[in-house]
Parts: C-alpha cells; sequence; structure tokens
C-alpha cells in the first residue's frame, strides 16, 4: 500500500461542521483504492460516531424513541430514524461480530439480550470491555472501537460483516 490521493470531506460534531481532509492508499498488487477514514468518522455519514453511537444506545436502552435524542444533540430526527434503522438491519451480523470478538479475545462467551438490536449493542460494549481490558486505557471509546473493527462501515448499506486482524492473524466471524 502506498499513498496515492486525497480528498476533503466535512464532519459535525457538537453542532459544528469541519473540514477533513481525508487520505487514499493504493494497493501496488491489485491497483485498488481504498480511503483511510478515521476512528471518530463513519464511512457516507457527516456526524462523528460518537454522536451516532450515544444517540443508538439511547435509544436502543429508553422508551421514548428517537424525537428527544435528536432534539438533544441538535440532530433532525429523521435523520437520527436513519441510524437507528439502519442499525436494527446490520444487527445480526454486529451481534455475531462482535460476539464472536469476544470469544476469539477472551474465551468466553458474552451472554445477551433477546431482542436483536438489543444484542448488538450489547455485543458492542462487552467486545470493548474485553479489548479494553488489554489495550489499556489509552484505547479509544467504545464507538471509535467499533467504527475501527468494521472499517468505518457500522452503518454501512452493504452487509459484510465487521473483521479485523489479531497479530497475524485475520479474524472474519460467522454470519447469521
Amino acid at each position: 500500500m502506498s499513498f496515492w490521493s486525497s480528498y476533503e470531506r466535512s464532519v459535525r460534531h457538537g453542532g459544528r461542521c469541519y473540514q477533513l481532509w481525508v487520505r487514499r492508499a493504493r494497493c501496488g498488487r491489485c491497483g485498488s483504492s481504498h480511503a483511510l477514514v478515521p476512528s471518530f468518522c463513519l464511512v457516507g455519514r457527516l456526524d462523528t460516531v460518537e454522536v451516532v453511537g450515544d444517540l443508538i444506545a439511547e435509544v436502543m436502552k429508553g422508551d421514548a424513541g428517537v424525537r428527544p435524542p435528536a432534539e438533544s444533540i441538535d440532530v433532525p430526527h429523521t435523520t437520527a430514524r436513519g441510524w437507528v434503522r439502519r442499525f436494527a438491519r446490520r444487527a445480526a451480523v454486529l451481534a455475531a461480530g462482535f460476539a464472536a470478538t469476544v470469544v476469539e479475545v477472551s474465551g468466553l462467551a458474552p451472554v445477551l439480550a433477546h431482542q436483536l438490536p438489543r444484542q448488538a449493542l450489547e455485543a458492542i460494549e462487552a467486545a470493548f470491555d474485553v479489548v479494553r481490558c488489554r489495550g489499556g486505557p489509552a484505547l479509544v471509546g467504545m464507538w471509535a472501537f467499533a467504527s475501527l473493527v468494521t472499517g468505518g462501515h457500522l452503518l454501512g448499506t452493504t452487509t459484510n460483516p465487521p473483521w479485523f486482524v489479531l497479530g497475524r492473524r485475520r479474524f472474519i466471524p460467522p454470519v447469521p
């Protein structure tokens, strides 16, 4: 891989938009290029992963719905509703992937809720806790971790499972 090009994109955090320069890398063997998206961003989303993830967690854990959390962070409720719906559609893949991450790293299977979108949230939390125990306090936040594991496709429109590399081993979790 070598740096190939770059492009500018906007990122919204705390109600303000910032301009970000995203580098691209090109594979010398196959010739394809890939955006090197920072851990605080999601592919195809304007808002930072912490804003998106916190809203999703608040909706999944609470009884209020999407509008109150969306208004509290000054995001249109239709945008927030889209995040929650995309997360719910990808919940089975995310729950399986992050639960498999917990098993791979700790050797223990996490106990998850019965509702599918809630399972995905609990699996992400469990995987983050297990990896944080090994990584120490310098590890990024939970939602940045989820973005890193999924390559920025936490709310991606494709159904590819999340994957990551542990040492020399490439870990691909099962698809439900």
